[in-house]
């Protein structure tokens, strides 16, 4: 029997480090992650070398990868279940992404709408943004993952994925499983504090999921609410307001309705919607506040998780590889047996 019909199925995912993980994070990603570990072997990457594609000040990456890693601990994901490791940790990931250019056409990547909208913003387009998703499929690969969990915008990734692995394994023989995708139709995209944009760092709209009760607040309180309703007295529409989509996912259903009915009377004004949000989302967060300075008051700890993590994801990494250069003609040594 192989060792595919034995094991539970795998998945892969992971997330770039760009400090403490926020709100967007939680419910499109980590939340479900936490709930996967119980069908999956789960492979939970913190995916450093992507993030290098965006710049930034590399002197922030370590500890960027660490808050995240402690973000990834305090939520839930369970190092004794699941391997928890740092992509650059584990060098076969850039080593497949090379070799999958060999099956990969320049126009499937110039297709990918999130190429056409991240090469708006430079003047010179680095290589990088246009092979960002030939890595992300080698992510996947590498461990022959199942599944993957993913989000409507990286439905198209994934769907290269999937097109990366029916190529080469035409071209040099049955290797790789075609991904399927795995997407919780109950979270959606989860807009930022502007209502506009998906939460991400980089645009300032996000909530961090660590953060204190005096800076949740600070946060939620810049939402942009319904943007006809100028003076207190004007009637609300909940349907339009983000902050009241936020409240779907922090406040029961009993209270939330209430609300809905009270912003359309104008009995409950957005300030005091955004301050029972703002409490919610504070109190939802507590444990993993806990677990967090936990987990920061041990950095030998999180270490060992690291390490332990890239070893095992080394291990799986390294056996996909040996088949992968054999197939490929990339084993020289053989001409000799």
């Amino acid at each position: 029997m192989s060792e595919a019909s034995t094991r539970r199925k795998r998945i892969f995912s992971g997330m770039q480090p760009s400090g403490e993980a926020h709100l967007g994070n939680y419910l499109g990603a980590l939340r479900p992650w936490v709930r996967l570990q119980d069908e999956y072997d789960c492979v939970f990457c913190i995916v450093d070398q992507h993030a290098v594609t965006a710049g930034g000040d590399p002197s922030k990456m370590p500890a960027n990868v660490i808050d995240l890693t402690v973000s990834y601990l305090a939520v839930g994901l369970d190092p004794e279940r699941s391997i928890i490791f740092v992509q650059s940790d584990v060098q076969e990931h850039t080593e497949l992404a090379w070799l999958f250019n060999a099956v990969t056409p320049v126009g499937d990547l110039e297709r990918m709408t999130q190429y056409k909208d991240k090469s708006q913003y430079f003047e010179s387009i680095p290589a990088g943004i246009l092979n960002y998703p030939i890595l992300q499929a080698a992510d996947i690969l590498l461990y022959k993952a199942d599944a993957v969990p993913v989000g409507e915008d990286q439905r198209q990734h994934l769907e290269l994925t999937r097109d990366i692995a029916r190529k080469f394994n035409a071209a040099y023989g049955e290797t790789f499983p075609e991904t399927d995708a795995l997407i919780d139709k109950d979270v959606g995209r989860i807009l930022g504090l502007d209502g506009k944009a998906k939460m991400s760092k980089s645009l300032g709209n996000t909530v961090g999921i660590l953060a204190e009760e005096s800076e949740v607040w600070e946060r939620v309180r810049t939402a942009v609410t319904d943007p006809q309703r100028i003076k207190r007295s004007d009637a609300g529409r909940p349907d339009v307001c983000n902050v009241f989509t936020l409240h779907g996912h922090f406040t029961d259903k009993a209270k939330q309705a209430e609300i809905g009915s009270e912003c359309r009377s104008a009995e409950i004004g957005c300030v005091e919607c955004k301050k029972i949000l703002s409490g919610n989302i504070t109190d939802a967060f507590g444990p993993y506040r806990e677990r967090a300075a936990y987990y920061r008051s041990k950095p030998d700890a999180v270490r060992s998780i690291l390490v332990d993590g890239a070893t095992r994801a080394r291990a799986i990494a390294e056996e996909t590889m040996i088949e992968v250069r054999d197939k490929m003609g990339l084993d020289w040594p053989s001409f000799f047996d």
